[in-house]
């Protein structure tokens, strides 16, 4: 694999489970993070997802329905495979490195892997800040969920070699990762993304122009946001959005359930993007304003232990 010295900035529930596969697919990875209380909030998702990988391995010994693509073939799922996959996991959890240091962290990355807040002062802030530290030879993806890269490829100090490359939650068993260029990425370099995106065993997804949502959250952005609709206007209640959507379709969760896996802090800077949403008296502003009485509670999603619904 090209890129073995990645570095992960921001360690959110996605930029924690990318650490964490880009471990136990073999990377030297490092996280950097804001502050040493961003540390302490980063080190229970690790603790969480190194427990994941173990009883999901343990599970695949014998349950052909827990099968995680992003763990290994299916081919190859064996007993002995899979207690060799997690002496993986325990050498990943014990390797990666968390870290505030600017230096430390990006002054001989290969990759870097952006996966801060939804906010776009914040991700300018950041490139302006790192793009001298960086080698010459360091590749910046951005995992943003909605923003394009184009609007930050002159801030990396590096645009032919910025590109996006957006990951599903829980990867280890939703492997999607988006490629997406902007129209100054060398498309060399976005070979190379596609590349280690399928030797950290995702599936790569091309997208060959830039789309806000790329291919997976164009069609998902606005299903949950049809659904905080329902809720925000006290159409139906959380419970039962999620029970016509899961009796109607089939599906194995509804917006909810999946807006607690995404986050619900991202779910509301997603939100703030929309100017609508600055007018209280908006379906977009009630949303906005029902959302925040949650963060500011902690009630921030499954992570946390509790978001619209109880995980404790």
């Amino acid at each position: 694999m090209k890129f073995t010295k990645v570095v992960v900035a921001g360690g959110g529930v996605l930029g924690s489970q990318i650490a964490f596969q880009c471990a136990y697919s073999g990377c030297d990875v490092t996280i950097w993070l804001r502050s040493e209380g961003s540390i302490e909030r980063c080190q229970p998702k690790l603790d969480h997802l190194r427990e994941v990988y173990l009883a999901t391995l343990e599970a695949m010994k014998t349950n052909p329905a827990a099968y995680a693509y992003g763990l290994l073939p299916r081919e190859d799922v064996t007993p002995e495979a899979c207690e060799a996959a997690k002496a993986r996991v325990e050498a990943a959890y014990e390797g990666i490195h968390l870290t505030t240091s600017y230096e430390e962290a990006f002054s001989d990355a290969d990759l870097v892997i952006e996966c801060i807040a939804e906010n776009p002062q914040q991700k300018i802030e950041f490139y302006t800040a790192v793009a001298p530290i960086m080698p010459e030879r360091t590749i910046v993806v951005t995992n943003s969920s909605t923003l394009l890269p184009s609007a930050f490829a002159e801030h990396t100090g590096r645009p032919d070699k910025y590109l996006a490359l957006h990951f599903a939650n829980e990867i280890w068993k939703n492997p999607t990762a988006e490629v997406m260029p902007h129209p100054g990425t060398d498309m060399a370099h976005f070979d190379e993304v596609v590349e280690f995106a399928a030797g950290i065993r995702m599936v790569p997804l091309k997208v060959m122009k830039e789309q806000p949502g790329y291919l997976l959250n164009s069609m998902l952005v606005p299903f949950l946001t049809a659904a905080q609709a329902l809720w925000a206007g006290e159409v139906g209640s959380v419970e039962d959005i999620d029970l016509a959507w899961r009796l109607g379709t089939g599906a194995p969760a509804g917006p909810f359930q999946i807006l607690d896996i995404v986050g619900l802090t991202t779910a509301y800077n997603i939100t703030l993007l929309d100017p609508a949403a600055a007018d209280p008296t908006t379906i977009k502003g009630r949303i906005a304003a029902l959302l925040k009485e949650k963060i500011d509670r902690g009630e921030t999603g499954r992570a946390a232990g509790k978001g619209f619904y109880d995980y404790r």
